[in-house]
């Protein structure tokens, strides 16, 4: 009797010990949260995660109950904000976007990641879509993606592409349009899609793969035309752009998108509430005319599909880079 009083009471001391630590696992998800939550947007303010991020922040924390206040850490494509995530405290009081790049393809590209995305951060739910697309100058006759191709394999030297810089979410995506149609590209990286979009529009290069956002003006003025965009479906962003799958190149998809992320550990239930609040303000028809009109499609899911979701894109964009040999190296 005296032993089996022991190991109750040596139990207890160490769930209070445990609670101690970490509130949050004391309390689960009933009391949570009780204080304001830190959100990391990972990039500057005023960029489209920026956005984003402040879109989604006010109407999660009123459905929580506390202010989501978002902090610009900012850095490396967005994996200096993953990084504070990942090395805050599990107590669900700190979150932050996973951008595609910063938990896939830096796996690969920085061999110096602090942090390792399948073991360091819990998924939350995807956020947001991001249309990328193809775009050539009107004046160059081309009006489709057949039409490019075509002219491309017929080309004696390989056309030249602009993005926003080597190992970007645009460079790999031209990289896999190469991979899948043949063709010859070399590729011309920027500081930023609005120099890729200017050398454009002045006759130095043959297209560009951007942003959709950094694209409209120029397309709605006629001096640019979109070939096709990216990923698998039709943005309701730009819904009259075929996907590239649908334009000629069937099973072609490359995706650029926000998840939200927690530190590795943090309790389920915690992890629940805030999926479940998020959830609703993704679907939110207020919310998500927000998101669209800065140019961004509302995308949410469950924390398995977008744990899916990394795995399978590590995978991929690794055999892309080394196939295609892109290096952050200078």
């Amino acid at each position: 009797m005296g032993t089996r009083r022991h190991i109750l009471l040596s139990s207890a001391l160490v769930a209070a010990a445990l609670a101690a630590g970490h509130p949050a696992l004391a309390q689960g998800a009933g009391d949570y949260p009780s204080r304001p939550i830190k959100f990391y947007a990972g990039f500057p303010p005023g960029g489209v995660a920026d956005i984003v991020a402040r879109i989604v922040a006010q109407p999660l924390g009123d459905r929580l109950g506390q202010p989501v206040v978002v902090d610009n850490r900012s850095g490396a494509g967005g994996a200096i904000g993953v990084d504070a995530v990942a090395k805050s405290p599990p107590d669900g009081y700190t979150m932050g976007f996973g951008v595609s790049g910063a938990l896939t393809s830096s796996v690969t590209l920085n061999p110096k990641l602090p942090y390792d995305p399948r073991k360091d951060i819990e998924p939350v739910s995807t956020v947001v879509m991001n249309p990328l697309v193809l775009v050539v100058p009107t004046a160059s006759g081309i009006k489709d993606m057949k039409s490019f191709i075509a002219a491309a394999k017929a080309s004696p030297t390989p056309f030249n592409y602009g993005t926003p810089g080597p190992g970007t979410a645009m460079n790999l995506a031209g990289e896999l349009l190469k991979e899948q149609t043949g063709i010859r590209m070399d590729h011309v990286a920027y500081k930023g899609s609005s120099p890729a979009a200017t050398d454009l529009l002045g006759g130095h290069l043959k297209a560009a793969m951007i942003d959709y956002t950094t694209a409209k003006p120029h397309i709605q003025s006629g001096r640019l035309t979109a070939l096709g965009q990216t990923g698998s479906e039709r943005s309701s962003v730009v819904p009259d752009v075929p996907t590239i799958a649908e334009a000629g190149v069937p099973g072609y998809e490359f995706n650029s998108w926000f998840g939200l992320v927690m530190p590795a550990g943090t309790p389920k239930p915690i992890l629940d509430k805030v999926h479940t609040a998020l959830d609703a303000v993704l679907r939110d028809p207020a919310v998500r005319k927000q998101l669209v009109e800065a140019g961004s499609d509302p995308a949410p899911s469950t924390p398995a599909a977008m744990r899916q979701r990394i795995d399978r894109e590590i995978a991929m964009t690794s055999k892309l880079i080394k196939d295609a040999g892109i290096s952050l190296q200078r």
